[in-house]
């Protein structure tokens, strides 16, 4: 199943499909510049939503679904370290604004991972799939095993740091319950989702919002400034974890989409895939952040040396270097922002309308620049030993 098809099957489940009846209103995907001071990018897909959890904004609709496109870059550096990071990712999300709660949420997301592909889910077998909830939890563990019958040796408690989210910034947070696909012995060792996160892959998060948290704290403790005008649902499912797992493959950067801007980029260097652990490495971060700085560049965003000019310009050397290390001698940005337009364009139709500006602005700041100044630093360097 291709990534744009399993977008459109979130998509239609949410609006229509589903056996309870709850239609959701399906919203685009918000630019990556968060309309939000608190903000740089946009980094979950509950950001666009944010005013209606906190009670700022009346929402027009009780119940929504997005695909929304996100950014991260805490994590810069373990990107192509490990398979499981990615500065960009699309979020598919399912939210209720003071609507259904623990059960609906639950519920929902058991019924379209487990509904039969024929009939418009995703396949997966209900003996493959683990969930965590809350240490605290005991509503929605009661949930998982005896409504939907999810076996208890299946279902595992876990503190904050795992099962409690928020921002990181002020704003809505809650306890959490993840569902886990079991990728087999092969990834890891036994023991669900506690045991090892590798085999174990987390596909879905579900998000009961029930607080407000305030400024400051750790990752496990933060202050609550109390309850949210209402109890709320945000949900994540990670579109290019499902599209790994129902492709078959190993991690993030084999995917239909990604593998595109892998292969794009082992063309222009001579270097395969997988015969180097070193060079992999280098290929993923390459793969990784030309998507990111084709979205970025496709919002508004224009390379800097501050705020989001500078996450773009930052990302942007580091493709051009990564490249430079596994042996390009030429210009390779244009090529590499072409693929990314090829392999994302039939989910976003306005890469391939834009595509002229995106290619402008990507090779007149960053290559054009980044060849300039090797060459003054080739042409010093001659002059100094002379």
């Amino acid at each position: 199943m291709n990534s744009a098809e399993i977008r459109s099957r979130w998509l239609k489940f949410f609006e229509n499909g589903n056996s309870q009846g709850l239609t959701h209103t399906v919203v685009p995907s918000a630019s990556l510049v968060a309309d939000d001071p608190n903000l740089l990018l946009v980094n979950a897909g509950m950001v666009p939503f944010k005013p209606y959890f906190l009670g700022e904004i009346k929402p027009p609709f009780v119940r929504a679904t997005s695909v929304q496109k996100c950014v991260r870059t805490l994590d810069i550096d373990e990107v192509g370290k490990t398979t499981r990071h990615a500065s960009f990712f699309q979020m598919c999300g399912n939210f209720s604004f003071g609507d259904y709660f623990k059960e609906g949420a639950i519920k929902l997301a058991w019924e379209l991972l487990t509904k039969p592909v024929d009939k418009g889910g995703y396949g997966f077998p209900e003996s493959k799939l683990w969930v965590t909830v809350f240490q605290n939890d005991d509503e929605a563990a009661e949930i998982w095993h005896k409504v939907v019958g999810v076996p208890k040796e299946r279902i595992q408690r876990r503190g904050m740091a795992d099962n409690f989210w928020s921002m990181g910034v002020p704003g809505p947070c809650g306890p959490c319950s993840e569902i886990y696909y079991d990728r087999g012995e092969q990834y890891g060792k036994e023991g669900g989702p506690i045991a090892d996160e590798d085999r174990y892959l987390e596909v879905w998060n579900l998000v009961f919002m029930q607080y407000n948290r305030g400024e400051g704290g750790t990752k496990e403790k933060f202050p609550i400034l109390g309850e949210l005008p209402a109890k709320n649902i945000d949900t994540g499912m990670g579109l290019e974890r499902m599209a790994a797992i129902l492709q078959g493959v190993d991690n993030i950067y084999e995917i239909d989409t990604t593998k595109i801007i892998l292969d794009k980029a082992t063309s222009i260097v001579g270097i395969k895939y997988g015969a180097d652990k070193s060079a992999d490495i280098r290929l993923r971060v390459v793969a990784d952040h030309t998507r990111t700085a084709a979205f970025l560049i496709a919002d508004g965003v224009i390379p800097g040396n501050e705020g989001r000019g500078y996450v773009l310009r930052r990302m942007m050397r580091r493709v051009i270097r990564n490249m430079r290390i596994l042996g390009a001698d030429k210009p390779v940005i244009k090529d590499l922002i072409e693929s990314t337009i090829k392999a994302m364009g039939p989910q976003y139709p306005e890469l391939n309308t834009d595509k002229n500006r995106i290619l402008e602005i990507a090779i007149r700041s960053e290559e054009h620049t980044s060849e300039l100044q090797s060459h003054v630093r080739i042409s010093y360097a001659v002059f100094c030993l002379k």
